[in-house]
């Protein structure tokens, strides 16, 4: 029975509309009982649920292994893809349908670094398009295949059969070496065949890459047992497979997809499209497109790219219109020549922005089916086009999808990025940047190993964090997202390890970097209602203990050392100021005095202690100004006088413009300084000054072009002339207009 089964190797290219309608063609046909399909055999345990209708491509079988998810490959299939519409045939017409190649259970093993993986080494091989392109005349391979294959209508098994014999020859001519995974492919391939005609098939379709197929021919296939030698002792992994929701642009070649088309949007267009309706219907949806852009697209343009269209394929020899002729026509009719219109809507056309879509059926782990669930309920729309969602965290349902999207991120889930929310300056709104990727799919099969629902996963991921901590400073960021992902278990748990740390930490700048932290726990955790009581008398322990070990802590450093130390610094006081306490405030700012009061500090972080005093009333400017003054005498070299000022002047430019004394120090000092010394201080100072806005550093050289000048003496204005100069008699009708408008007597 087996001599007499029938054999056609239907040689397709993935992801080509052309051979998945010459495929429906041949297999009706042929009108196979057997069915083979390139893919690894585990993807047949997803074959029942091809038939559903929720099972809505692009979809991708995934096949992982299970104890380490992150040991995976994707098989993505889209409406248009030759591979799919022969599973939706087979299972239409009640035809036993497989996979062969060799199993994911070796390939993912061998790609994990197994020994074995490392015997013979892929040669480097011909493109078999190039090849073939290149002897029919063709520059473009893909403009070859699209007009050989992708853009014919009716086909034939003969036509896969000349196929299969061009790809012979081109596998003869290709250079000598030894492609052991490719050689390891076919004979699992191979041996699938086999099996089939030893089961008592008759009509056998396979359907694989083009290149495979004259590999597959039982006429020349090699021994059984040579292929077997290939096959046995190889590395093993434990796998389960899935369907995952795949998406256009990842089909695309961009998208870093081997397999992948240049434009997934078009060819699934060309593949549902009615022959005589694919070019007109193409040129409605660019129309359409534009106009959602707000560009002029009339009725008439259309009629114009549909003609042109046409007439461009004639001229160039085409068998029918291709992407090509369509672009040149809509950039002559519809852009006016531009082609930065088409730009705008490229992805949402040529590339598409469709995802896919799996029934509730499908094997998933218990966490993915929780996540389902919660995107369900709080109409969280999954998408694979990024689109912002703006959160109004007082409103209970907002407020549970901001839970959701912060737990996500705790388990490496990042369908959500927190974006800015404009202008707003309010606790109780966020905006989230929502896009769903395929690996995403993985990251959920990885983040299940901690739980079976995005919470307890969560909660079980920070507390492993919580255990793995460095420093104080992760811990503080930890109760933190746990707050903000309402993890009240895992923030007690936090809260604890941050406690007992602290009682054993003497590092006095890691208790500086967790304050922050700590106090923006206490600040916004009544806008989502979490008791922080805990985390209150702990940032009081912190700032305590920080306060008394700052002045030691600031001895002795060098310029990496100071800046770090100022970051420091700045985080706490942040952190001190955001609670506004007199309890942790009154040991603060004692800190910071002796810091300020020590001319031995380094500059940067003295610099700094004495504009935050400054700033928060706790020294008058005269102190200012003579602490200045002191650090900017000839007594102190150029850059340590410079890092002092770096550290005083950062921030509004408002205290040098309203603190007279300030600035004529500053300015003095720059002026006297030598050449020499002002060339290396230049690159110090600039630094300085660039943190300030054009209009601020505008005012402060006016302010210095007119001497430092109070604002009562004369200045000189822009074009030279002083308050002095002015015209008052020719000045008296406007003065009079002003005043009668805000309401003021005129003096006479």
């Amino acid at each position: 029975m087996a001599a007499t089964a029938r054999v056609e190797i239907l040689g397709i290219r993935h992801h080509g509309p052309g051979s998945a309608r010459s495929v429906l063609g041949a297999l009706e046909e042929l009108r196979p009982d057997r069915i083979l399909i390139e893919g690894p055999p585990e993807l047949d345990a997803l074959i029942p649920l091809a038939g559903e209708p929720d099972l809505v491509p692009p979809v991708a079988g995934l096949v992982y292994a299970v104890d380490t998810p992150r040991l995976s490959s994707f098989y993505p299939f889209a409406a248009f893809s030759p591979e799919w519409v022969t599973l939706r045939w087979a299972v239409e017409h009640e035809v036993a349908v497989g996979f062969a190649d060799l199993p994911a259970t070796h390939s993912l093993a061998l790609a994990a670094g197994s020994p074995e993986s490392s015997k013979g080494g892929a040669a480097d091989r011909l493109d078999p398009l190039t090849v073939l392109s290149a002897t029919a005349g063709y520059d473009d391979p893909e403009r070859w295949w699209e007009d050989v294959i992708e853009h014919r209508r009716r086909s034939s098994l003969e036509q896969f059969r000349h196929l299969s014999l061009a790809m012979a020859e081109v596998r003869a001519s290709g250079e000598p070496g030894e492609d052991l995974e490719n050689a390891r492919r076919e004979a699992a391939m191979r041996k699938a065949l086999r099996s089939a005609q030893r089961d008592g098939a008759q009509r056998i379709a396979f359907v694989c890459g083009a290149f495979h197929a004259p590999a597959l021919d039982p006429a020349s296939f090699p021994t059984a047992a040579s292929d077997n030698a290939l096959l046995v002792k190889l590395p093993k992994v434990k796998v389960r497979a899935t369907w995952v929701p795949w998406s256009s642009a990842r089909l695309a070649y961009a998208s870093g997809y081997g397999a992948g088309v240049r434009s997934p949007g078009w060819y699934h267009h060309l593949f549902v499209t009615p022959e005589e309706s694919v070019v007109p219907s193409w040129f409605v949806r660019v129309a359409r497109a534009l106009r959602d852009e707000r560009i002029d697209a009339s009725t008439a343009s259309v009629v114009d790219a549909t003609r042109l269209a046409g007439a461009l394929a004639a001229v160039r020899g085409r068998p029918s219109v291709g992407l090509s002729e369509l672009t040149d026509a809509a950039q002559a009719a519809l852009t006016d020549g531009s082609d930065l219109p088409l730009r705008l809507i490229d992805r949402t056309l040529v590339v598409g922005d469709e995802l896919g879509q799996v029934p509730e059926a499908t094997p998933m782990v218990p966490l993915a089916a929780d996540l389902t669930r919660q995107q369900r309920t709080l109409r969280l729309k999954v998408s694979a086009t990024a689109t912002v969602v703006e959160l109004d965290l007082r409103r209970e349902a907002q407020l549970a999808r901001s839970v959701l999207l912060h737990r996500l991120r705790l388990l490496d889930v990042d369908w959500g990025e927190p974006v800015e929310t404009g202008r707003t300056t309010g606790t109780f709104k966020e905006a989230w940047q929502l896009e769903w990727r395929p690996e995403l799919s993985v990251a959920l099969i990885e983040a299940s190993l901690y739980g079976n629902t995005v919470a307890s996963a969560a909660e079980a991921r920070v507390t492993e964090q919580a255990q793995e901590a460095a420093d104080l400073a992760t811990l503080s960021g930890l109760i933190e997202q746990c707050l903000l992902a309402d993890l009240r278990q895992a923030l007690r748990s936090v809260v604890a390890s941050l406690a007992d740390r602290t009682a054993r930490q003497h590092d006095t700048r890691g208790l500086l970097a967790a304050i922050e932290p700590l106090a923006r726990t206490c600040r916004y955790g009544d806008v989502r209602g979490v008791d922080v009581g805990e985390v209150a008398q702990l940032v009081a322990a912190v700032v305590v203990r920080a306060s008394i070990g700052l002045r030691a802590a600031c001895a002795s450093l060098d310029d990496d050392g100071a800046a770090a130390m100022r970051a420091a610094i700045e985080s706490a006081h942040r952190g001190v100021a955001l609670l506004d306490d007199p309890a942790l405030r009154t040991p603060w700012h004692s800190a910071l005095a002796a810091v300020a009061a020590d001319d031995r500090i380094h500059g940067d972080v003295g610099g700094r202690a004495n504009r935050l005093l400054l700033d928060a009333g706790e020294i008058d400017p005269a102190t200012a100004a003579a602490r200045l003054s002191r650090h900017l005498s000839h007594a102190v070299a150029g850059p340590a006088a410079a890092a002092w000022l770096d550290g005083f002047l950062t921030g509004e430019a408002l205290l040098l413009l309203h603190t007279e004394d300030l600035l004529l120090i500053v300015d003095e000092w720059l002026s006297s300084v030598s050449e020499e010394t002002f060339e290396d201080l230049l690159p110090l100072v600039r630094r300085t000054f660039s943190r300030y806005q054009p209009a601020e550093r505008r005012q402060i050289g006016a302010h210095l072009r007119r001497g430092g000048a109070p604002s009562g003496q004369p200045v000189r204005g822009s074009g030279g002339e002083s308050d002095a100069d002015l015209d008052l008699e020719r000045a008296a009708p406007a003065v009079a207009a002003v005043a009668r408008l805000l309401g003021l007597p005129l003096e006479s």
